[in-house]
């Protein structure tokens, strides 16, 4: 374990500034116990309040975790959640923070990208997301072109700009780790989004794969993709039209991450890239809840905000 420490210690130091007089929540599942119990290992060093917390792999993105997982999440001042499904957009993290927590999460996290994502510089992620939010945060349409095909725009007039920069100090914020994106929630969406990027569950594309997706008053009405298509399809016997929803458009602002690996904890921070998420997005400031979230990844777009390019940070 001794491998994972120092991205433990990055985590939980620079990232949570965990302090000795305060409680610490570890969750995590079976299928990412290493990196939980590093991150406890160190958490445990700092504070005489610290606990694990391990269940069951969940379903899918945006599950619920059982009960007395959200209880130990809620009751912390501090929630690391190494876990195979993410719980970013869960109810679970939104009333953790609502509690007070200082949340980071680590959806899909490999001991890999857990050693490598972690050794950046998180001074320099802050401040290209700073930039980045600055340019678009007062626009009322966002538009976004890519070579692979994706021609969209979103509606963003009425919603918050938000930054996930890994930067965790304050009661009540929550990051993404390895961070590093400007995300919003958009209040609708027209056109196509192609991804030739990153998405599950078929990980990272092969050159000249794509996955196409059309878009219409913020729903998506077509999928290109078989089992994209019964994943959302299965959402939605649960939840209606929301599990179609187009729920996130975000901007990497992670210049450390010089390729796409397969992982999209970490591929969808590369700067110079774009996500788009279709599934829940109560958990970013929209109204939609639904038990999915799906990230994809696509490359080497164009941003355009109310007509001006957006200039992007990009890897060096």
């Amino acid at each position: 374990m001794s491998e994972l420490r120092p991205a433990a210690e990055t985590a939980l130091g620079q990232c949570l500034n965990l302090e000795s007089g305060e409680s610490c929540a570890i969750v995590t599942d079976d299928e990412r116990e290493p990196i939980g119990e590093a991150l406890y290992e160190v958490a445990a060093e700092i504070t005489d309040d610290a606990v694990v917390v391990r269940y069951p792999p969940g379903e899918t993105h945006g599950a619920e975790p059982p009960a007395p997982v959200a209880a130990a999440m809620a009751d912390a001042d501090v929630v690391l959640a190494p876990t195979t499904k993410s719980l970013s957009h869960t109810r679970a993290r939104t009333e953790a923070n609502e509690a007070g927590a200082r949340v980071a999460t680590l959806p899909g996290i490999t001991e890999d990208v857990f050693t490598t994502g972690l050794e950046a510089d998180y001074e320099s992620i802050e401040a290209h997301c700073t930039d980045v939010r600055e340019q678009v945060a007062d626009a009322d349409d966002v538009r976004v072109t890519a070579p692979a095909g994706t021609d969209i725009t979103f509606d963003v007039a009425d919603r918050e700009w938000l930054a996930d920069t890994g930067i965790v100090h304050e009661a009540g914020m929550m990051s993404n780790l390895p961070a590093g994106e400007v995300f919003v929630s958009p209040e609708s969406a027209d056109g196509r989004f192609v991804v030739d990027g990153t998405m599950m569950p078929h990980g990272l594309l092969d050159e000249g794969e794509t996955l196409s997706f059309e878009v219409e008053d913020g729903l998506v009405t077509d999928v290109s993709d078989d089992d994209i298509r019964e994943t959302i399809e299965a959402a939605a016997d649960e939840v209606g039209d929301a599990a179609f929803n187009l729920a996130e458009l975000g901007i990497g602002t992670n210049v450390a991450v010089t390729a796409l690996v397969g992982s999209v904890l970490l591929d969808e921070k590369a700067g110079g890239t774009v996500h788009i998420a279709i599934g829940d997005d109560a958990g970013i400031g929209g109204d939609v809840e639904a038990p999915i979230h799906l990230d994809g990844i696509v490359r080497e777009p164009t941003v355009y905000a109310d007509g001006d390019e957006v200039a992007l940070p990009r890897a060096e």
